[in-house]
């Protein structure tokens, strides 16, 4: 017997009731632990911090890892899904420093490593129990209570065992470079984080005068952005085939590029150009210093030649500061120039600047101190707004500084990324064969040392006396090598353990931390303890079939990921990979907490129902890497056009099947050709879903979900309607009611990993009702397998049959005649000349006429016979009858199989005439369209009446139920 269906279901409740089902049964579980015949499907779920709640953007990925595995599982695979937390690094270190109002590195050295690593512990799970609530009231399903975390000792010795192989294989090695640096932090970054973090910045661009050796009257003119680099000063750099102009005005000689003369007309004043030569003539120039710190003038003060050196903005001639900058530091390098570092750890002047000495590099005051204090020196000042890179974490503006650090040698394993990258599955391709290829072709190699303390240390040991390093692999070769019993490998546990080295002394242990990046990366060996145990689950599930994040992970997780699966495995980590893009508020700006300018998502869970916004999500530009202006209004137009049509389509099957008693039977042949066409429908609905998914297509997949339900509402069950109104049990009724659940049953399944809980409650009601022997959920069930044997013909005319009527009931619309009023003929002219007489029939009732003529023509179009004779006129008067009786029925909440009588009277003969003609006649019976027994112009005692117009006739209708 089937439940009944609340037409006025509250969705969201429906959803908890469902969740409540899942959890007492383990649905879950079960769906991961039954036998699978299709073997394993690999998922690595790439591990969040739980440092804040969840947003949109977290949703949409979340989601986009739940489809996908439901889907694989229903076709047979296992599909494990375990969560993963982030727990390291600089996300929770800056949340416990804001805590203490710590603002330097040096005080939390003062409070005691240990004490802080601990505070860090405490917090890095904060948010852990309202992650795992709003996940699964998402309806994601995972395996959080066995959640991988990265500051398990388990999992840090893997990324031990990591650093340790890499090293070697010779892909790890300590330099000296110039890098991204925090000042606030203390420590240098990758080139990766930092692309995470830039922001538009106010500063003064100066261009200064750098005066010749040779001739005090002429001056190299360089342009900067960062006066305070300044007192690091040691060469100028030139392009070597880039035009230089020599200008003079009344008072000085210049020297900058000819390109860039148009820049500085007003600065220049009256002027002329004097000669023009080369880059490469001017090379080996000597210039006087602007600032006299540095003491070793014969190795730096001259003109150089490098290729990074442009005309598109500035002078064409680069202020170069080797401990500064990249490029400023490669070519300084070349040419023999020295390395000048008066900024210490902090981001502060040294006492090599005594007159700057304490002062912040990158406070705003330093730098016009700098700009005053060069008076006649500066040609130029201007105000630029620029985007500028900033700390990932603490937000701090960056600096380019000189440092010592561990490295992944990453153009030594580039080639074979590169290599990987093109076997690798990216949807959009762009993202990953584009986007991503050139990302790994302008790789540097990865810094992995940070000079902080909540993270995995660096294992590396190093003897005081003959600096040899030793590289430990793990836990167990720490206490080998060192005696000590090892609980805990992080920083503060292990940095007063020493190992004697061969040469008789003690090697004490380096002291940085792990790039927590190099953590998320080692995820597919660390979160399961390879090498020192998994080894077959490793060897069977590497790479991922599948992995899916936002598109800010490609300079992230993705990118981690590999670099360091090629580097130990010469292969990439995944095999597919879906990526999504950001989610922004409605106004297209940024998602702000302090703007309010965003609904919080659970507010949105639990006003539309999870299934409605997953559905949204995974039908937006989101999934297709691109920006998605979220909507709430998207969410809403989901549960009316697509979950409500999908439920009143299943209320009504559920209404008239128990009215009748119906059980199915499987049996759907059928000689009716909307069967045909809707079977035909759901047969192509399902090839082309299984289709789309196996690609990870899943806009377009929405899309056909979307399109099939209006389909099957809008014209199956609308135009199959009186085929379950009428009494007799005939065959053509039952086809109707097997063909209508079959669609049904078929459809919740392939919407099962979009919308799994109005999925499950109509799977309850359809199918477990009548055979409780049938899997008990629906995500239990197996994918549905389209018919091979398909014939599109039948789609082909329908098609045509509704082109038709579209067109038939627009020309109605412009002639403004209600579709109640029958018309004697529609002739349509396209591609079709003939149609069986079911199609036609279609054609007839749809748009109201007696009459099709199809004719041949190479455009489509219609004509409409508006002429109304006598009989057509009263056939409309019968109908608007029949239509208004119906809306009084439901007014009066009369049950649908209720019959009644009706009653009515009019001063106008017109209603009269119409009714006695149509009451009971085989064209259209009044009577058989509103289950009414009796017709009649006496006055009744009605349950129900209502005052009404008829075609601008105006009559008082009255209906009783029949006892």
């Amino acid at each position: 017997m089937y439940k009944k269906v609340n037409p006025r279901e509250n969705f969201p409740e429906l959803e908890e009731k469902i969740l409540k089902f899942w959890n007492e049964n383990k649905i879950f579980e079960e769906s991961v632990n039954k036998p699978s015949n299709n073997g394993n499907f690999s998922f690595y779920d790439g591990p969040p911090f739980a440092t804040g709640l969840p947003h949109y953007g977290h949703l949409v990925a979340g989601t986009i890892k739940d489809v996908f595995p439901r889907y694989k599982t229903m076709q047979g695979f296992k599909v494990e899904r375990i969560w993963g937390w982030d727990t390291h690094g600089l996300p929770i270190e800056n949340i416990v420093e804001q805590e203490l109002d710590f603002k330097t590195k040096d005080q939390v050295e003062e409070y005691g490593i240990d004490n802080f690593n601990e505070k860090c512990r405490e917090k890095v799970l904060v948010y852990a129990e309202e992650w795992k609530k709003i996940v699964e009231r998402t309806g994601r399903w995972i395996d959080m209570d066995n959640a991988y975390l990265t500051m398990n000792i388990e999992f840090m010795e893997s990324v031990w065992w990591v650093f340790k192989s890499l090293y070697e294989k010779g892909l790890i090695y300590e330099g000296h470079k110039v890098m991204p640096y925090c000042p606030r932090c203390s420590t240098p970054l990758s080139n990766f984080e930092v692309g995470q973090g830039y922001k538009d910045k106010n500063d003064k661009a100066i261009t200064v005068k750098f005066q010749s050796e040779e001739d005090k009257n002429l001056y190299f003119l360089a342009w900067t952005t960062t006066p305070w680099t300044l007192p690091g000063n040691l060469a100028l750099t030139v392009g070597s085939k880039i035009e230089y102009a020599v200008v003079s005005n009344k008072k000085e000689k210049y020297i900058l590029a000819k390109d860039r003369l148009d820049s500085y007309k007003e600065e220049l004043g009256d002027f002329k150009v004097e000669e023009t030569l080369l880059g490469e003539k001017l090379v080996g120039n000597k210039y006087k210093p602007i600032f006299d710190y540095y003491k070793n003038p014969k190795k730096a003060f001259e003109i150089i030649t490098g290729d990074f050196v442009s005309t598109e903005d500035g002078t064409g001639i680069v202020h170069t500061a080797p401990a500064f900058g990249e490029d400023d530091n490669r070519v300084a390098k070349e040419h023999g120039i020295d390395f000048f570092m008066p900024v210490d750890d902090m981001g502060n002047f040294t006492i090599d600047v005594p007159e700057y000495a304490g002062q912040s590099v990158v406070e705003f005051n330093t730098n016009e101190n700098i700009i005053n204090d060069l008076e006649n020196k500066v040609l130029k000042v201007e105000n630029i707004t620029h985007s500028y890179p900033h700390c990932w974490r603490c937000k701090t503006p960056l600096l380019y500084k000189g440092v010592s650090s561990w490295f992944v040698a990453v153009s030594k394993v580039k080639d074979k990324m590169l290599k990987s990258n093109q076997e690798t599955y990216w949807l959009p391709d762009a993202i990953g064969h584009a986007r991503f290829k050139k990302l790994i072709e302008n790789a540097p190699d990865w810094s992995i040392s940070r000079n902080r303390f909540w993270g995995t240390p660096i294992p590396v040991w190093r003897c005081e006396e003959c600096k040899k390093v030793k590289i430990i692999g793990g836990s167990e070769e720490l206490k080998n090598a060192s005696g000590s019993e090892i609980k805990d490998i992080h920083l503060h546990k292990i940095k007063d353990i020493n190992i004697k080295c061969e040469c008789g002394k003690d090697m004490k242990l380096s002291g940085e931390v792990l790039d927590c990046w190099f953590e998320s990366g080692s995820m597919p060996f660390a979160s399961i303890h390879y090498p020192y145990e998994n080894e077959e689950k490793f060897e069977r599930d590497f790479p991922a079939d599948f992995i899916a994040e936002g598109i800010d992970q490609t300079r992230g997780w993705f990118y981690s990921l590999m670099v360091l699966s090629n580097a130990l495995f010469d292969k990439s980590s995944f095999k597919s990979v879906v990526v999504n893009g950001t989610i922004l508020a409605e106004d297209g700006q940024k998602m702000s907490k302090s703007l309010k300018n965003y609904p919080d998502p659970m507010d949105i869970v639990h006003k539309y129902g999870a299934d409605a916004m997953r559905f949204y999500l995974m039908g937006s530009p989101a999934v297709k890497a691109e920006d998605l202006r979220f909507s709430e209004k998207g969410v809403d137009e989901v549960l009316k056009k697509v979950i409500l049509t999908l439920w009143n389509s299943y209320s009504f099957f559920v209404t008239y099947a128990s009215l009748d008693n119906f059980k199915p039977t499987g049996n759907l042949k059928t000689e009716n050709v909307l069967d045909k066409w809707i079977l035909s429908k759901l047969n192509n609905l399902v090839k082309n879903i299984t289709e789309k998914m196996d690609k990870y297509e899943l806009s377009i997949t929405v899309k056909d979900l979307s399109d099939f339900v209006d389909s099957l509402s809008n014209w199956y069950i609308r135009r199959s309607r009186k085929r379950f109104w009428k009494s007799e049990n005939d065959f053509d009724k039952l086809s109707a009611y097997e063909v209508l659940n079959h669609c049904l049953v078929t459809y919740v399944k392939i919407l099962s990993p979009f919308m799994p809980f109005v999925s499950e409650e109509i799977y309850q009601n359809l199918v477990i009702s009548q055979d409780a022997k049938e899997e008990k959920s629906i995500h239990l069930t197996s994918w549905p397998e389209p018919e091979k044997n398909e014939d599109n013909k039948v789609e082909e005319n329908m098609d045509y049959v509704r082109l038709a009527v579209e067109a038939g009931l627009s020309k109605r619309a412009e002639n403004a005649i209600k579709v109640r009023q029958p018309l004697k003929k529609l002739t349509v002219s396209g591609s079709l000349d003939d149609l069986p007489s079911d199609y036609l029939e279609i054609i007839k009732e749809e748009v109201n006429i007696k009459e099709v003529v199809l004719k041949k023509s190479n455009d489509f179009t219609v004509e409409l016979d508006t002429k109304l004779t006598t009989e057509l006129e009263q056939e409309g008067i019968a109908r608007e009858f029949v239509r208004t009786v119906q809306s009084m029925r439901k007014k009066a909440d009369f049950n649908v199989e209720d019959r009644i009588k009706i009653s009515y009277s009019t001063q106008d003969k017109k209603v009269d005439d119409s009714l006695s003609t149509f009451s009971d006649n085989s064209l259209y019976n009044i009577k058989k369209e509103t289950l009414a027994d009796i017709i009649t112009t006496e006055s009744l005692v009605s349950e129900y009446s209502e005052d009404v117009k008829i075609n601008g006739i105006e009559v008082t209708i009255g209906i009783n139920r029949v006892k």
